[in-house]
């Protein structure tokens, strides 16, 4: 169902924190938006649940810091019983594990609680689209936890190791994607934020040809652009921490 195209009815949004003036200042500013209403609103991870299954919201703006559950449980929780309801974290934490392990459990987003009203409608729209959307504060902590994997895999160090284990690394695998592992390595690099040009050198292959191996990455894992195809890549695990 296309949502944003249709006039029939809002987004429907439940807010998922436990800090009661917080949520009413995010309802105040959503619910002056056309498109957008808050229709339910919970202090714990528990309780989100049950307000899904009777208020079956399009998104869920969830935080992590909750008593009963947690917002990283309940985010894994919801996503198994209700896999069509996308889940926006928004917290204070600005720690890429943090990105890592909501990702992983089936989150849309990660946003921070400082960022502008604007921002938030955007990322809310952006995610009801069928996008990913990370925090531009997020998304460069992101990249450098992603370079430091691949610069250790690169170097054979294994998950087991304790080098690895400093670093928090496990695996880095593409065993389940769709690409070819041409286009994975091509997808490694451009988590380690190489341009075309670099990448071509490092395969000693013409930048044409990498251009053709990101295009095919992003339409087989239908992104608009190299961050998102990162994300991706994370919430598949096909990158996990």
């Amino acid at each position: 169902m296309d949502i944003m195209g249709s006039a029939k009815r809002p987004i429907k949004l439940v807010l998922a924190d436990d800090h009661q003036l917080f949520r009413e200042g995010v309802k105040r500013i959503l619910n002056m938006e056309s498109d957008l209403e808050v229709v339910g609103e919970c202090g714990d991870g528990i309780q989100v649940l049950e307000l899904c299954n009777t208020l079956h919201p399009d998104i869920v703006l969830m935080d992590i810091n909750m008593p009963v559950e947690n917002g990283v449980v309940a985010t894994e929780k919801l996503k198994e019983i209700f896999p069509d309801i996308k889940v926006i974290i928004l917290s204070i934490h600005d720690d890429e594990s943090y990105v890592f392990e909501t990702l992983r459990k089936g989150a849309s987003g990660y946003l921070l609680k400082d960022m502008e009203a604007e921002s938030l409608i955007n990322a809310i729209r952006s995610v009801v689209a069928g996008h990913a959307y990370i925090h531009p504060k997020v998304t460069g902590k992101l990249i450098n936890q992603l370079r430091r994997m691949t610069y250790l895999d690169e170097q054979g160090v294994t998950g087991t190791s304790p080098v690895a284990k400093e670093a928090g690394v496990k695996y880095v695998h593409m065993d389940n994607s769709p690409l070819t592992r041409r286009e994975a390595e091509v997808l490694r690099l451009m988590a380690e934020g190489k341009s075309n040009k670099n990448i071509g050198e490092f395969l000693y292959i013409s930048e044409k040809t990498v251009k053709n191996h990101v295009s095919s990455i992003l339409q087989k894992m239908e992104v608009d652009d190299r961050t998102q195809a990162v994300i991706i890549a994370i919430k598949n695990g096909w990158v996990t921490l």
